[in-house]
């Protein structure tokens, strides 16, 4: 699993990278971006249905670590697609919109306080309920998408995971634009 894993991250990193060096339009960039990453995301699945895990830690590294890791560029490309396309005109509105968006990742961090410190401490105790698929437990604050998604391809906690990545990412690249609104989409 490692191995397919690393080198199918490594591939999509450099089919974005060359798409951020060869694209000069910023939203046909994200556009681009989104669709190989959701095709990455299938191979992977496609991978993991097919060959499955050897064992539960095998199953606990790749949805605690190597799957949240391809969905938070998702996440995060497809939230600065969002903020980019809804983005106002006028120096105060762009700065009033990204303290919102800013406010918005503070509120899901307030509100998953406990898991974020879980997952940051690096702790592991309780990576069985959280990252090995069926073994969900309804009073561990399970978010609505989890009954929603694949239960063969997701666990109850690793899209937390990928939101947690994903919004770091988020906040810094909102950040930048606040202390620079006209810079280009990235």
């Amino acid at each position: 699993m490692n191995k397919f894993y690393n080198e199918t991250l490594h591939k999509l990193e450099t089919s974005i990278s060359e798409l951020e060096i060869e694209t000069d339009c910023s939203i046909q960039r994200i556009e681009a971006v989104i669709h190989l990453i959701v095709e990455c995301l299938s191979d992977v699945k496609e991978y993991v249905l097919k060959k499955g895990f050897r064992n539960v830690d095998e199953e606990i590294r790749f949805f605690k670590y190597q799957k949240p890791t391809i969905v938070a560029k998702l996440i995060y490309y497809n939230a600065i697609y969002k903020i980019e396309t809804r983005k106002p005109y006028g120096a105060k509105r762009i700065r009033k919109y990204f303290t919102k968006e800013l406010k918005k990742l503070k509120r899901f961090f307030d509100n998953n306080l406990d898991f974020y410190k879980y997952y940051r401490s690096n702790n592991s105790f309780v990576d069985e309920k959280f990252f090995v698929r069926d073994k969900h437990d309804i009073r561990l604050w399970l978010d609505t998408f989890y009954f929603e998604a694949d239960h063969r391809f997701s666990t109850s906690h690793d899209y937390k995971v990928a939101k947690i990545i994903a919004n770091d990412l988020i906040q810094v690249y909102l950040e930048d634009r606040l202390e620079n609104p006209v810079k280009l989409i990235p």
